[in-house]
């Protein structure tokens, strides 16, 4: 099992210098680690990441970060899971990574009843055509960081005001949309569950 650690509602930044200094400081037995946190608002711009896709200043801080992909954001009522893994002890390389991420949020979806799917060339799971789960990555000497974000009960407001991950008009939804009474700390356990199968 991957050791799982709770860290509750922290700023972003300081996470993700934790997760490069965890990540830079691996031996070859280091454990693989799921960190699970709500964010504070902010607006995450991936490495090829295109400023344009910031429409409005809405007082939300801007990060550009060195995961992949365009520009997100991170809130309160949002579950993010960073998966801290050495890819090299494993039977699968980062594609087949991000399919069993996205396949983890679509069997957890399907537990509440919610329906959820890919899309061809725009990773990520969805709800019809509303974006209800977010992934982003970086791969360092073999090891991963970054991760997966899934819309629980949240302000959606701060999403208008960008391109989500580089798509004009893309929709977004949310969990509790579809299943009354879901938190983060509800949900929580059982994506872990789901991660837990799909990543071993």
């Amino acid at each position: 099992m991957i050791a799982v650690h709770c860290l509750g509602r922290v700023d972003y930044e300081p996470t993700w210098r934790s997760m490069q200094r965890f990540t830079g400081q691996r031996a070859n037995d280091t454990a693989d680690q799921i960190w699970l946190v709500e964010h504070n608002p902010v607006f995450t711009l991936g490495l090829a990441g295109r400023p344009e896709h910031l429409l409005h200043d809405i007082g939300v801080p801007l990060v550009k970060t060195d995961r992949g992909g365009q520009i997100t954001y991170h809130g309160p009522g949002q579950l993010v899971a960073y998966l801290l893994l050495d890819l090299r002890r494993r039977p699968y390389k980062i594609r087949e990574l991000v399919s069993r991420m996205e396949q983890a949020l679509i069997d957890f979806l399907a537990e509440h009843d919610v329906m959820a799917e890919r899309r061809c060339g725009a990773p990520g799971v969805y709800v019809g055509e509303a974006k209800i789960g977010a992934l982003g990555l970086r791969v360092k000497n073999g090891c991963s960081y970054h991760g997966l974000s899934l819309n629980v009960d949240m302000d959606l407001t701060p999403f208008q005001a960008i391109n989500p991950c580089g798509y004009a008009g893309l929709a977004v939804c949310q969990m509790r949309q579809f299943v009354a009474d879901c938190t983060v700390a509800t949900v929580a356990d059982r994506l872990v569950d789901q991660l837990q199968r799909k990543l071993q």
